[in-house]
């Protein structure tokens, strides 16, 4: 990272701050090292995308910054606190009001409706079920889909599907995005959609962090951060100060 880039970033609000981090998965009689030396700042109201070749280390990064997987060495704090000594409770519980995710493959519940798999997570949360119903039935009314509201996923296009799982990622009003291969089911025209409402909520200051093997989908971001065996090999803006794209050095 250069010195305007730190100045830059000193002058911002951090939500990810990861030093020296380091994931290790160990076997009966081998070791894996899967991250190795993250130095790694995303400030609140980013747009980031990751990208990397298969076994680059992407999903394990992503599965950190989600709370989904302990790091083995290093320090990472998420919307200012240390994750390193949390209990599982806890881990669950900053999870689920500070991330929204999505995932290539929806990840939908088929014996639900649309409202009901939206809510869920309001459903884990307590929140109440007037509450939970209201706020869903919002969500879907963001991406479009309301009057789909009492379908199941099966009845609808995956390009749909995908919809829900924004409304659903969104619906805790999480501060952080986190997309893994959100478009690899989808058309072209399904892909744009989503796409777009990964800019409509960015533009309302969600941080949004897409983990993608699709350069085209890479750059509607503007930051592109590349891995390769475990490292961070290039971060590069994508978009200047003022707003028009960059290319990458």
């Amino acid at each position: 990272m250069s010195n305007a880039r730190e100045s830059e970033t000193n002058l911002q609000k951090a939500v990810i701050t990861m030093r020296d981090l380091s994931k290790v998965y160990r076997g009966a009689t081998v070791e894996y090292p899967a991250l190795r030396g993250i130095d790694l700042t995303i400030n609140e109201g980013e747009f980031v995308s990751i990208m990397g070749p298969s076994g680059s280390g992407k999903t394990t990064l992503m599965n950190i910054i989600g709370l989904l997987d302990n790091l083995t060495g290093g320090y990472y704090e998420l919307q200012g606190i240390d994750s390193s000594n949390l209990s599982d409770g806890s881990r669950a519980s900053l999870r689920n009001r500070t991330i929204g995710f999505i995932f290539q493959s929806f990840n939908l519940l088929p014996q639900m409706n649309l409202i009901d798999n939206v809510a869920l997570p309001m459903l884990y949360a307590g929140i109440p079920a007037r509450e939970r119903r209201d706020r869903a039935g919002e969500a879907l009314r963001h991406v479009d889909l309301e009057r789909w509201s009492k379908h199941r996923p099966t009845e609808i296009s995956g390009g749909q599907q995908q919809r829900v799982a924004v409304a659903r990622a969104m619906v805790m009003r999480p501060s952080i995005l986190l997309a893994d291969e959100p478009t690899g089911n989808l058309d072209s025209m399904a892909a744009e959609a989503v796409l777009k409402l990964f800019h409509d909520l960015h533009d309302i200051g969600v941080t949004v962090i897409i983990i993608t093997h699709d350069i085209n989908v890479a750059h509607h971001a503007d930051r592109l951060i590349e891995l390769f065996d475990g490292r961070i090999s290039n971060d590069n803006l994508l978009t200047a100060p003022d707003g028009t794209k960059a290319g990458i050095s």
